[in-house]
């Protein structure tokens, strides 16, 4: 009796852990679907709910597989281009672009944010490694809380330099949608306080980005010339 019940005590644990592996290794799957396509675009949507998150309006973007990769958003009045190709990367700034590797001095947090780039299939697996116990719901939709680390971590994104302060009171969540197999859609939450300034001044962060797959397969990389010149 006791080595029965010892038995279905172990399967059971195995079939526990099988089965909270399973919504996490769902969405990896989707997205590996995603980066196998052979192009897709999307759009990139941050808000802020807490009103002092500085930031810029709705990314975007568009990749082919083993290609090109060309993104475009704006903060304030400034339109910014990106282009990336494999490991090099290229920004276009007040009319003139650049590689990453001519920007130095007060420029060279851009480069650093630029190498840190992923296309949404990519980011979602990364994502999806800061979610602790992952649940599939109704209609494909995949969510979970965001670990204090993987929140830390996605607040590093929002400053310049590599090291800051640490947010308090650091938690979020992320949800994922998967249709056909395929990833459609991810949202993710962060929120937190920081202090920042001379004058020590707390700064509340309540930022939601939602990402939004389209024109799979249809979709056209369109890279200017002179962005391709610098990824040469």
């Amino acid at each position: 009796m006791k080595t029965s019940l010892l038995t279905l005590s172990i399967v059971a644990f195995f079939t526990a852990s099988v089965t909270s592996a399973e919504p996490a290794a769902d969405v990896k799957a989707a997205a590996k679907k995603l980066a196998a396509k052979s192009n897709y675009s999307w759009t990139s949507t941050p808000k802020s709910e807490s009103g002092n998150t500085p930031g810029s309006g709705p990314t975007e973007g568009q990749t082919e597989k083993d290609g090109f990769t060309y993104v475009t958003f704006s903060i304030g009045n400034n339109d910014i281009e990106l282009a990336f190709k494999g490991e090099k990367a290229a920004i276009k700034r007040e009319g003139e672009w650049q590689a990453s590797d001519q920007l130095e001095g007060d420029n060279a947090w851009i480069a650093r944010r630029l190498k840190q780039f992923k296309a949404p299939a990519a980011e979602a697996e990364d994502l999806v490694e800061k979610v602790e116990d992952l649940k599939k719901g109704e209609n494909g939709v995949y969510t979970g809380d965001l670990t204090e680390s993987g929140v830390k971590e996605l607040f590093s994104r929002l400053r310049r330099r590599e090291t800051g302060p640490t947010p308090e009171g650091a938690k979020g969540w992320a949800k994922f949608w998967i249709t056909d197999g395929v990833l459609s859609k991810y949202q993710y939450k962060v929120q937190g306080k920081l202090t920042v300034g001379e004058d020590k001044r707390e700064a509340e962060i309540n930022r939601t980005t939602t990402v939004e797959i389209k024109e799979v397969g249809t979709t056209k990389v369109k890279v200017p010339e002179e962005a391709k010149k610098k990824l040469s």
